[in-house]
């Protein structure tokens, strides 16, 4: 698609991923910031892919149960380990895009130099 935007958001969560031996690992917090981009073929009448403002409301719709919480209660994760991947998987299947625009990815930071894309 030729036309992309992405828009940054910052949230904070702990968590506490399940390890492969079943035990967990200490509970512990992160400064998230994520990454989303859309894109579309063609831009809208106004000349845009979408309203950078509704793709921040959109995200943020998503991200806000996460917002100062431990991902391992917000009820959206628990069926899933709250890993960078699964975070990103979550907010990709949650955003509701306008017709004609479609994900292009998230990035998901936990840590400086720790990040984990989806791409649909």
């Amino acid at each position: 698609m030729p036309f992309e935007i992405t828009v940054t958001r910052d949230f904070s969560a702990a968590h506490q991923l399940r390890l492969s031996d079943g035990s967990f690992e200490p509970l512990h917090g992160h400064n998230w910031h994520l990454r989303v981009t859309a894109a579309a073929d063609n831009l809208d009448p106004i000349g845009t892919v979408m309203d950078f403002h509704e793709l921040q409301r959109l995200v943020d719709e998503v991200i806000g149960p996460m917002n100062n919480s431990n991902l391992n209660d917000v009820p959206a994760l628990k069926s899933m380990n709250p890993s960078a991947e699964n975070v990103a998987l979550h907010v990709a299947r949650s955003l509701k895009l306008p017709n004609k625009v479609r994900l292009v990815s998230v990035e998901v930071t936990e840590a400086p130099g720790c990040i984990a894309r989806y791409v649909p």
